[in-house]
């Protein structure tokens, strides 16, 4: 079964039947989560709680927040991160069921480098778009901030500090290796503001950054790539731990959905750390007319994943073969899939 989140609540797809409409239908759905037994939901009104994510949503915290990210620590399903806009970070202790913030976060903030551009469509405000606990201390994590940095805890989970991989503020995904804490990938995008702003558009630096120290220090791994806006980004956690990101040639496709002319989109993975990229594009997505709003692991094997774009789809994704299965359709805009067995 797939867990769908869209743009107009969550939906809910058995194999070989059409999707259907949980009982949450009215919510921007960001992020699906599974932590503690349940699934929870990120939306633009809080954070939801179902058993098995088909029905019996229910609220359970941060209402009136727009929740952008929703991740357990790794070895404590108890502890849950919440990443909302404008930029916040909270944390629950029980699962889920109750949140409070993590006020020594907004220490990071620097008023002069965080923050979106001035774009149409977007509110203003950073954007704490994705968050990594650490495997073995629940108490520290690293989260990305679109427009900020990557942001993470010193080591008595106390403290912040701001990291410009590249010099590149504009962070969007950030995953940790399964076998590896420390190190980590990150994609990134050309938003600046403050200081940052006065970079021409056409020097700006996007793609792909790696940390082999926990988001301390970042290295370029997108050298010799088409010069792309980098978003969706997944670390499968079977070896090779293949690393899938989706792409565009601007943010414009990833604000304005189904935008005339198509998005170009793309999907490249590198199953050697970043050292190589190939694209995972059939013939109709070499680029894709759809943008490439969510990129998941699929549960059947290493390296393929589950798609979701702009144009309410679903992709099933072989990596050996660069075929694409589409699963369901006829969605509003994708932007979070979660398979349960």
């Amino acid at each position: 079964m797939l867990v769908i989140g869209t743009t107009e609540g969550i939906f809910v797809a058995e194999a070989n039947e059409s999707p259907r409409a949980s009982d949450l239908p009215d919510r921007d759905v960001k992020v699906l989560r599974q932590a503690n037994g349940h699934v929870l939901a990120g939306t633009n009104d809080g954070v939801y709680r179902s058993r098995d994510g088909a029905g019996g949503w229910q609220r359970v915290g941060l209402e009136g927040h727009e929740v952008l990210e929703v991740m357990p620590a790794p070895n404590d399903p108890s502890t849950v991160y919440a990443g909302t806009v404008p930029a916040a970070l909270f944390r629950s202790r029980d699962g889920g069921a109750t949140w409070s913030a993590v006020d020594s976060f907004t220490q990071a903030f620097d008023a002069d480098t965080w923050g979106l551009p001035a774009i149409a469509g977007w509110p203003s405000g950073a954007r704490a778009h994705s968050i990594v606990v650490d495997s073995k201390d629940p108490e520290r994590c690293v989260v990305g901030i679109e427009v900020g940095g990557v942001v993470s805890t010193a080591r008595d989970g106390s403290t912040w500090q701001t990291v410009l991989p590249g010099g590149v503020p504009d962070i969007h995904y950030v995953v940790a290796d399964p076998e590896r804490r420390e190190r980590l990938y990150c994609s990134t995008g050309f938003g600046r503001i403050g200081k940052l702003a006065d970079v021409p558009d056409k020097e700006r630096i996007a793609g792909m950054f790696a940390s082999d120290d926990g988001g301390q220090s970042w290295r370029y791994i997108w050298e010799g790539m088409l010069h792309r806006y980098t978003r969706p980004l997944c670390i499968d956690p079977r070896p090779p731990h293949a690393l899938t990101v989706g792409t565009a040639p601007s943010a414009r496709p990833y604000i304005s959905y189904r935008v005339e002319g198509g998005a170009h989109g793309q999907i490249y993975q590198s199953a050697d750390g970043g050292t190589s990229w190939r694209p995972l594009g059939d013939a109709p997505h070499s680029p894709s007319v759809a943008a490439i709003l969510c990129v998941t692991p699929a549960p059947d094997a290493a390296g393929n994943v589950l798609v979701g774009t702009d144009f309410g789809e679903v992709w099933h994704v072989e990596a050996a073969t660069t075929s694409w299965k589409r699963l369901a359709d006829g969605l509003p805009p994708v932007q979070s899939v979660l398979a349960m067995e």
